[in-house]
């Protein structure tokens, strides 16, 4: 793997009033080392304790309006650029990404989701990092007292007991992926991508603000229309904005397409291509719905789908394709 050093050093820098007077101290967080270094704590991620996952300011937050299932962990996601750079516009896709951007997405459980404060389990931070011509990737594996996380590239076990939001307890086996495994999903016609942060996955509002309008007034995104002119991607659980197969067009793409798309790992062994763009009579979708029903309906290793970061059936997922199946008869 090729090795890249980048300081990702943004001018986000705040002051604080020291005793009503005019004097100030200015602070600034560590430059972002794009490198794939053993220990996480090195590349300047976060700040203070590892473990308040309290993000650097020279990286910024991004969310997914229809998000992969990964047995119903929570994910921070972020992203660093280069100092002077910005993501690009091209189309509803991704964005153009500069040499030199960090991507970084962390999985965590809220031990009782019945309680906001309650503690928090992390598991795993994979990045990806943007050399001149291609992505590279890396996965980092939280060690049990939670202080770092150990870059690896074997699969892991990690037993992970919460309460739900009903208050249920709840027992996962989560297997943090080999680094072979992450290729198959972040990879496409050979080359390692994303998955996620496209342009209209990201197309939604915050706390009433476009999220895409925010990146463009804070200069991390360049180029790009009116957000109202870039399509979005539907929420999947919003059945009021949206139609049954709309939802699940999005679900199929988050969750998906990424294998089961032209140039996806999955290309030569599926008639399905599902990505959200392709024309439904293109997708195969109809003439192969008892298999996705079938393998969507229960948890076989090798077999079930989603065929890797799943150990159980998402059954609010299931059930939602399962209802837009039955409406294709």
């Amino acid at each position: 793997m090729k090795r890249l050093i980048i300081a990702l050093v943004v001018t986000s820098l705040f002051t604080s009033c020291l005793n009503d007077s005019d004097d100030y101290v200015v602070l600034q967080d560590d430059p972002i080392i794009a490198e794939f270094l053993p220990n996480l704590s090195q590349l300047n991620l976060f700040i203070g304790d590892l473990n308040t996952l309290t993000v650097n300011s020279n990286m910024f937050k991004y969310e997914l309006n229809t998000e992969l299932f990964t047995d119903y962990a929570h994910k921070l996601r972020i992203i660093g650029l280069p100092d002077g750079t910005a993501l690009q516009y091209e189309d509803d896709g991704f964005p153009i990404f500069p040499t030199g951007t960090l991507i970084a997405k962390t999985f965590y459980y809220n031990l009782d989701e019945t309680n906001p404060g309650s503690e928090q389990q992390i598991i795993e931070t994979r990045v990806l990092i943007k050399e001149e011509t291609e992505w590279t990737i890396g996965n980092y594996v939280w060690n049990e007292e939670q202080t770092d996380a150990v870059l690896d590239t074997n699969e892991h076990q990690v037993k992970v007991d919460f309460v739900n939001s009903e208050g249920e307890d709840v027992e996962v086996n989560y297997i943090v992926p080999s680094a072979n495994d992450c290729i198959k999903c972040h990879s496409n016609n050979n080359n390692v991508t994303p998955i996620g942060p496209k342009l209209r996955t990201m197309n939604f509002n915050i706390n009433s603000i476009n999220q895409l309008q925010q990146f463009i007034d804070n200069g991390q995104l360049i180029n790009a229309p009116n957000p109202a002119e870039i399509v979005a991607l539907p929420n999947w659980k919003d059945d009021v904005n949206y139609s049954l197969e709309e939802r699940s067009r999005a679900y199929f793409d988050i969750n998906c397409a990424h294998c089961h798309t032209a140039g996806g790992f999955c290309e030569f062994q599926s008639t399905l291509d599902l990505a959200f763009e392709t024309d439904f009579n293109d997708t195969n979708i109809f003439q192969r719905r008892f298999s996705i029903s079938n393998r969507m309906s229960n948890y076989t290793p090798g077999t079930s789908m989603p065929l890797i970061g799943t150990t159980m059936v998402h059954s609010q997922g299931y059930n939602l394709i399962q209802e837009y199946l039955d409406s294709l008869d």
